[in-house]
């Protein structure tokens, strides 16, 4: 796919000085306060390894069992920023915003919008039970009729770039910028996404244990003023 090189400085949403000065940690580099772990592996099995836990200042992802870290608050215009690597070698992860309703599709992903992070993917939409709109939707998604929200339905929205992402080892800057129903996605300072009418916008923010270890850091959330028609 062709790159297209959108300076951060110039595409993010403008906001006033006093919005970013209320800008917060999610993560305080400590423990996991204001977020609670859903790992229905931890339901069943009384010896599964909780699968998130803070190490040397950041925040680990170990990648099994799969679930989810979710916000205990929730969230509406905003921008969420973070950096990731893969700990060890290249996998799957994501950051899912807009969730509401836990383990709403296979018992186990909860009902939202997730931002990949996937090797080589980090970008794409994953709709979950929540659907979004993007720009030549057909050529992206696929055909219409195939489209859906659960199931066997095309629920991937690949990402406008390739090449985006650093080496393996190096940190990559994410940042996701919900405003009403519309979602930006900038990845290492590059537009890589943008979807709008969404059906949903708010809700909490999720970080996943899906197979592979991942860490975070810089987890960070500024609120949005946003805009009246």
């Amino acid at each position: 796919m062709k790159k297209f090189f959108l300076p951060l400085a110039l595409t993010l949403t403008i906001t006033s000085q006093h919005a970013f000065s209320q800008t917060k940690a999610l993560f305080n580099g400590k423990d996991l306060k204001g977020w609670h772990i859903d790992v229905p592996e931890m339901d069943k099995n009384p010896n599964a390894v909780n699968p998130f836990l803070v190490r040397d200042g950041l925040l680990v992802s170990l990648g099994t069992p799969g679930g989810h870290l979710i916000t205990d608050a929730q969230h509406e215009n905003f921008r969420f920023t973070f950096q990731y690597r893969f700990a060890a070698k290249p996998g799957n992860c994501g950051a899912l915003v807009f969730v509401s309703k836990p383990r709403d599709l296979y018992e186990m992903f909860p009902k939202s919008i997730e931002i990949q992070l996937m090797n080589q993917n980090a970008g794409d939409f994953w709709c979950i039970q929540e659907d979004i709109t993007v720009p030549d939707m057909e050529k992206r998604r696929g055909p219409k009729e195939k489209w859906g929200v659960n199931g066997d339905k095309l629920r991937r929205i690949p990402n406008l770039t390739d090449g985006t992402e650093k080496p393996l080892g190096e940190w990559n800057s994410m940042v996701i910028e919900c405003v009403k129903n519309s979602i930006k996605v900038w990845l290492n300072g590059v537009l890589v996404n943008y979807g709008y009418d969404a059906t949903a916008s708010k809700g909490q923010i999720a970080l996943q244990s899906e197979g592979s270890e991942v860490e975070f850091k810089d987890v960070k959330l500024t609120p949005i003023k946003a805009l009246s028609k």
